[in-house]
């Protein structure tokens, strides 16, 4: 029994993660929209968004999309690359990370609306799709 409970004691271990306030939101960067009377819908995402889990830090995987209609500024791609690898190492539930980037991003280019999701990887058997929306889409 002794032995048994050596083997598992390593299942215990916590790993270490940062602090939200690690996430790099003066990174961000915009440029101007050339048609703020014309509405068109941004639609950007990657596969490689990752932050861990604040509790175990262990890593969550998630494809991230954003969808936005512009108002004067258009997110730069190279910067938002940046800003999401900023979350490599942070520790925050799935849910607060869909907030906490539709919050930043919504400040760093104040679009007339914006949606992001996040499609996590499946983990412990359980798939969890979170999905925050802000402002007025347009009438289609």
């Amino acid at each position: 029994m002794r032995k048994k409970k050596k083997q598992l004691a390593g299942l215990d271990r916590r790993y270490d993660v940062e602090r939200v306030e690690r996430i790099d939101v003066d990174v961000l960067e915009t440029f101007l929209y050339e048609y703020p009377g014309k509405d068109v819908i941004i639609n950007i995402g990657t596969n490689e968004f990752t932050a861990v889990c604040p509790y175990s830090g262990l890593p969550d995987f998630a494809t991230l999309k954003v969808n936005y209609i512009p108002k004067k500024h258009i997110i730069e791609l190279r910067s938002f690359k940046y800003y999401l690898l900023s979350y490599r190492n942070v520790g925050i539930y799935q849910e607060h990370a869909v907030n906490r980037i539709l919050e930043d991003l919504v400040k760093c280019c104040k679009p007339k609306w914006m949606q992001v999701i996040a499609d996590y990887n499946i983990r412990g058997g359980i798939h969890t799709v979170a999905s925050v929306e802000w402002g007025k889409k347009r009438k289609t």
